[in-house]
């Protein structure tokens, strides 16, 4: 379940984010984010579901950590991931709009966020190549993105 609130960050560090995505991870069907970074990072997710499009978050991730972010295989190819940095100031983000808000939330729907008295920010697409479980590792702008296990 997502905790903590979320900060309003500065600079945006954006999609130039070394971004590794890993495929399967053996033994376990989750939704996995690893946080390689030295700061705390805040992580808002949006997907489809049969009902239509969902976001959730905030997940806090420490630095140096994983955090499962949907238990069980997963039902999409694609995914949407928002991260803010809680330590430096930033945001990992993407092209695709979808609702948030600063304290936890699940949010059906992605239309007329600002009217629905939401915020909208840009997510970033993970295609997990319709795996059954999927690992995301969130690293620094500057620092190569870590070796597949």
């Amino acid at each position: 379940m997502p905790t903590g609130a979320r900060r309003r960050s500065a600079p945006v560090l954006a999609l130039a984010a070394a971004l590794c995505f890993l495929g399967p991870a053996p033994a376990r069907a989750d939704l996995r984010m690893c946080n390689l970074t030295a700061s705390k990072v805040g992580v808002a997710l949006g997907y489809r579901d049969p009902q239509g499009w969902v976001t959730e978050g905030w997940w806090d991730l420490t630095p140096k950590a994983c955090e499962t972010l949907l238990k069980g295989a997963l039902a999409a190819r694609f995914y949407y991931v928002f991260a803010v940095d809680y330590t430096r100031g930033g945001e990992w983000s993407g092209r695709s709009l979808m609702c948030t808000k600063d304290s936890e939330f699940t949010i059906r729907g992605v239309e007329d966020c600002l009217a629905r008295g939401y915020d909208r920010n840009g997510f970033f697409e993970v295609d997990t190549g319709e795996q059954k479980s999927w690992t995301i590792q969130l690293t620094d702008p500057n620092q190569p993105a870590a070796p597949s296990p």
